[in-house]
Formats: structure tokens, sequence, C-alpha cells
């Protein structure tokens, strides 16, 4: 289960400065989403604001961008980023309530789907506040192509002394397959509907960068049920594993995301 209570301000900071794969992958998502000038646009789950900052200075002055999160610690980091049209605010993508419908050009979801447990709300308020012909995208990770981290996990714990615990603790508790991406959103109304796997390279220094990463990514909840003993296992059997992927620009993980573009109908 995926706790939102587990984040600190340390993590959010941690978040902020080692977020730049999301973010990388977020402006290939907006480049997708061909966000302009003068559009209105809403980023739920925006983190630390560092695309919606990005994105505020794609549609300028005479655009705004608001951006909602559930965790209060990334939300006051992303209330900082400065651009005048940038508006941060708590709120969670099952609950749009604050925004009217028809109220935005661009609605979009940047590594944020796979932490939902429940899909179709959250694609229903994004269909409601979006303008008719607005456009949708989200960034997934994907069941039906895992990362080459959760793989490693996998083999971690299926290999080892932790071989009894429950559920191989990866975070991204909620994923669904490129398919059902694409089933959900037509089901809730959307059209044009494109999603595509993408896949990206990451390079890490060492273990304990991986494991900063992941946790400052899902919010303190990566490895969060293991026992202390438990813990300590994990980390010294990634290790080398990990260490079996090191080449010259440091340890190689792929990545491998669905990209999902939709548009309500008119």
């Amino acid at each position: 289960m995926v706790s939102l209570a587990l984040d600190s301000r340390q993590l959010a900071e941690t978040y902020d400065r080692v977020g730049e794969r999301q973010f990388n992958h977020g402006t290939q998502l907006i480049e997708a989403l061909r966000v302009s000038p003068g559009e209105r646009v809403l980023d739920v789950g925006c983190g630390t604001g560092r695309l919606a900052a990005y994105v505020a200075k794609l549609v300028g002055p005479s655009g705004k961008v608001d951006a909602v999160d559930p965790l209060p610690l990334r939300v006051a980091l992303a209330q900082k980023k400065g651009p005048a049209n940038l508006t941060a605010t708590v709120a969670a993508a099952e609950d749009l309530s604050d925004f009217d419908d028809g109220s935005f050009d661009v609605v979009f979801l940047n590594s944020v789907f796979h932490w939902l447990p429940e899909k179709r709300t959250p694609l229903r308020e994004a269909y409601r506040v979006l303008k008719p012909g607005g456009r949708l995208g989200i960034s997934t990770a994907a069941s039906d192509r895992p990362h080459d981290f959760e793989v490693l996990l996998k083999q971690v714990f299926s290999s080892s002394d932790l071989a009894d615990v429950a559920e191989v603790p990866s975070g991204t508790t909620h994923k669904v397959s490129s398919t059902e991406l694409r089933d959900l959103l037509t089901e809730t109304g959307f059209s044009e509907v494109d999603v595509r796997i993408r896949s990206f390279v990451d390079h890490f220094d060492d273990t304990e960068a991986v494991i900063t990463f992941n946790l400052a990514s899902s919010f303190g909840n990566f490895l969060s049920d293991l026992l202390p003993e438990q813990r300590a296992l994990t980390h010294a059997l990634l290790e080398a594993e990990l260490e079996k992927r090191r080449d010259a620009q440091g340890i190689s993980l792929q990545r491998n995301l669905s990209f999902a573009l939709a548009t309500r109908n008119r």
C-alpha cells in the first residue's frame, strides 16, 4: 500500500535535486502535447514543480499553469519556483473540484498515474476540466515493460533470504499495461488515443544513488515495509547486481514508460 505520510522535507528537497529524469521525459511529453503560448495548463501530480515551471515559460505571460499535488512539502517547493503565471496548490488527482468544467487547454500527469490506486476517477476529472478539444498527456510506468531496476528487484527478492517478503517493494504498485491504459482512456470518453512505450537509459554513480533516487521518487515508500535487517540485506544484494551493469558512464538502467495522448471530444 502506497502511503502519502512518509514524505519529509529532506525527501522533498532530495527529489527536487535528483528528479531530472522525470523532468527530462516530462519535457518530451509536453512537446508531444504541443503546448503553446497563451494556453491554460494543469499539471496533476506536480511534485516540486520543476516541469510546471518549464511549462509556465512555454505558455508565457498570456498563459497560465495550475499545478496540484497531494504532498504539501513538495507543493511548498513548487510555490517557490517563481513564475508569476504558475500557481501550485495541494490537491489530489481524484478531486479537481477547485477547477471549473472546461477550464484547461491541456492536462498532464507526468510519472503520476502509476501511483493512483483507482484510475477512472482521475481520468474523469481530467476530462471534466478540459475544454472541448483539449488535450491530455500521461507518462507512466508500464506493467507490460518493467524497468530494469524492477527486474533486478524481483531477482533479489526471489533468490535470497528475502523470498518470504510478501510483495516486492518497488513502490509503483498500481501500474497498468499500455493496452489497459488505452482502454481506460477510451472508456472515460477520450478520443484520438495514442499510447506508445518509450525507453530511457539512466546512469547512476553507485548503488546509494539508485536507492536515493527511488526513495525520493516514491516519497519514502521504497523499501519502507522492510525490517532493518531486510533492508540492509537488500542493499547488499542490489549492489552486487547493480555493479554488473556498470559501464564507462556509471551504473546503467533502462526505464520503459507508456506515453499516452488523448483528446476530449468537442
